[in-house]
């Protein structure tokens, strides 16, 4: 899709974040003390990335999750803005930006994906 169809299906603040790599306000996006049992998909494109099992509280600001549901829906791209380097996550099927991953997570992986709520959408377990 183009830029232009990207703006037209989302709202200004997820183009913002999912194409252009913003990042919301801490402590701000609704899903960042969501409780319910369910997936997380990108909301640009509906590919499933989180299960509610794997979501934590980090003390971040941001939905944090300690592994994805399938390492093929997420690419990892090295991000070296405001002067240091971070891993940032962005969805495989279509490039938005959903947050980074880091390596101070729980176990058993050690991962902290620390993702914009506004970037997800949420399905409901049945």
């Amino acid at each position: 899709m183009s830029q232009e169809d990207w703006k037209k299906k989302l709202t200004p603040e997820q183009f913002s974040v999912c194409r252009l790599g913003a990042t919301e306000s801490p402590y701000s996006g609704k899903y960042y003390k969501h409780k319910e049992k369910g997936t997380y998909v990108c909301i640009a494109c509906g590919q499933e990335l989180f299960s509610s099992e794997t979501k934590f509280e980090s003390g971040s600001g941001w939905p944090s999750f300690f592994d994805v549901i399938n390492t093929k829906n997420i690419k990892l791209k090295d991000d070296y803005a405001y002067g240091m380097h971070r891993v940032e996550a962005l969805c495989a099927k279509c490039d938005s930006h959903l947050g980074h991953v880091f390596e101070d997570g729980p176990l058993p992986t050690g991962k902290r994906w620390c993702i914009n709520s506004v970037s997800l959408n949420f399905i409901p377990s049945l």
